[in-house]
Parts: structure tokens; sequence; C-alpha cells
């Protein structure tokens, strides 16, 4: 894998921000914005997808450590069933923005699409989590986020699998959705 960019050597405050779960049938969606040193390093950062889950778990450890501020972000199946999916991505994602402790100059947003935040310069990156270290650091804080909410869910619900699946639509997921029934976390507005 070639070397995550850390552009923030560009002597610009800037923040990665990314979501997860945009894709489930189940769960809310979460996202994250992360603002890195210059001299954040870790040579298993990358998209979360290309990343082991006990990796990420490592990973998020090391970035809450050593971020100089993150914040981290969700929208519940409910506003999302009222808004639509991408609404609720760049909702989650202003939220996550929201709670950082220093105010970035500009945004990176991995994807095609993004709704301003507060004036703030945004660039939008396809697959920036995978060529971004800041990018790419949201993007395993709100995987590792939202897997851990979906855990606990699933000790609510075990039969949908959600502690492995996490909410994606799996056969297993599939086949317990027509044996139980839809819960009070499911989609309602997703398409299969």
């Amino acid at each position: 894998m070639a070397s995550l960019i850390n552009t923030y050597q560009l002597k610009v405050a800037e923040a990665g921000c990314d979501e997860a779960g945009r894709g489930c049938y189940a769960g809310p969606v979460f996202a994250a914005a992360v603002i890195l040193p210059t001299d954040f390093y870790h040579p298993l950062l990358n998209d979360s997808k290309q990343v082991k889950e006990k990796d990420r778990d490592l990973l998020r450890e090391y970035i809450e450590t050593y971020a100089i501020s993150y914040g981290v972000s969700m929208v519940d199946n409910e506003e999302i069933d009222k808004i639509n999916i991408l609404q609720a991505s760049f909702k989650a994602m202003h939220k996550a923005i929201a709670k950082l402790s220093k105010v970035p100059e500009l945004l990176l947003i991995d994807g095609n699409r993004f709704v301003p935040y507060l004036g703030i310069l945004h660039k939008c990156i396809i697959k920036g989590d995978g060529k971004y270290a800041n990018i790419a650091a949201a993007s395993i804080l709100a995987k590792t986020y939202r897997d851990e909410y979906m855990k606990k869910l699933s000790d609510e619900y075990p039969m949908y699998g959600w502690h492995k699946n996490k909410g994606y639509g799996t056969l297993i997921h599939r086949n317990a959705i027509e044996q139980h029934g839809l819960t009070p976390y499911h989609r309602k507005s997703f398409k299969i």
C-alpha cells in the first residue's frame, strides 16, 4: 500500500471526514471528523474496509491518543427514514465536525458530494479514505464506533446477527427479517 498523505503538512488546519453504515438495513449512520498532527503515522492506517477488525481497534486507540482533535456522531434510523440516508450522512458529518475542539480551515470529505458546513472550505475526494491519513483516521473511528453500537443492539436482537453483519444485508439478516419481521432499529426506507 502506498503511504497515505498527511496534508496537514501544508500548514492548514484540516479535518478528514468519513461515515460508516450508509448501506445497512438497520442501525444508525456514524460519521467522524479528525484533525491529525504533522508527524502522525501508523503503518496499519488505511481505509477501514481494508483493515482487520482487531487492527481497527488498535488504530482507534492510537488515533484517539494522538489526534489533535476528533469528533464522532450518529444519526439514527428514524431520522434516516425522514431525511434519507445521503442527507443523514451529511448531518452526521456536520455533528462530528461540531465536536472538534479546533475549527478546521479545510474539510476533506470522503466521497463525491457534501453539504457545506458553516462556510468552511471543503474538498470531496473519491476513495479519499485510501489516500489521506486524516480521512482514513475518520473512517476508522466511524467504523469502530458503529460496530461497537451494533454489537450492543445485537444483545437485544441476537437473531439478526448484528454482532457479525453490523446491520448489513447478509443472508442471515435477510432470513431473520423474513422470519421475525423488522425491529425498531430497521430502516423502513431501505430499498432492497
